[in-house]
């Protein structure tokens, strides 16, 4: 193609035809300059095209992700406001002068704290590629929101609660208690004599409040989990 547009311009210049030419080679460069155009916009389109794949694929893994930790959030959650009934409960039990077996299973919910691992593989990928290939800036904006604020806000919460197990609790479980199973029972070594140990009200009435205060977050969480799956139905259904 090249050596038949050459053999023109020759041609054209052999006959002395220098407008001609002229007009020849500009007619050839627009038409090169419109096949430049016409590759640069099918790169473009397939550009395009392999962003809105990627971006589904993505938001597809983000959103199993996200159902997980939506899950372990709810399970955990179920678990501080069971804990902390349980605690009314005892306490109110105990202040009626009834210790019976039934404190052992309460105990051994109260007596503990949560754990979350939020599943976010699939949102470090996005980082790292570069999180405006999510073309929706509002569900940018919850992602970033969900995963660098609310889920250390849970963790921070749930660890505060663990440290004060490890600091509060596990020396009384070693003194205090006969037995001890991770969340199915505590046995004091004496109901009455335990109760009545003043600190021991006040320190579950603290982790109660400890445990409360943690809750609001996790919820918040969960919100934004649900905010998250809804702005992206739009883009995974596609």
């Amino acid at each position: 193609m090249i050596k038949f547009f050459r053999q023109i311009r020759y041609d054209l210049m052999k006959q002395n035809k220098t407008s001609k030419y002229f007009k020849y080679a500009i007619g050839e460069i627009l038409l090169v300059v419109i096949g430049i155009l016409l590759a640069l916009q099918i790169n473009n389109w397939n550009d395009t095209r392999k962003n809105k794949a990627y971006e589904k694929e993505i938001l597809v893994l983000i959103n199993e992700n996200l159902k997980s930790d939506s899950i372990q959030l709810s399970i955990e959650l179920n678990k501080s406001r069971v804990s902390n009934k349980l605690t009314d409960q005892l306490l109110k039990q105990v202040h009626s002068g009834i210790h019976n077996d039934t404190l052992n299973n309460w105990l051994g919910k109260i007596i503990s704290f949560e754990r979350f691992k939020s599943q976010s593989s699939a949102f470090e990928v996005l980082k790292s590629k570069g999180i405006d290939i999510i073309s929706d800036t509002k569900l940018q904006l919850e992602l970033m929101s969900y995963y660098d604020q609310s889920v250390h806000a849970v963790y921070e919460a749930h660890l505060d609660v663990e440290q004060s197990f490890k600091k509060d609790w596990e020396p009384i479980i070693q003194q205090e208690f006969s037995d001890y199973k991770w969340r199915e029972y505590a046995i004091p070594n004496d109901y009455k004599v335990f109760f009545e140990k003043k600190p021991i009200l006040s320190l579950l009435r603290f982790y109660k409040e400890n445990r409360s205060s943690g809750e609001p977050y996790s919820e918040i969480a969960l919100e934004k989990i649900s905010k998250i799956r809804r702005l992206s139905k739009t883009y995974i259904n596609d």
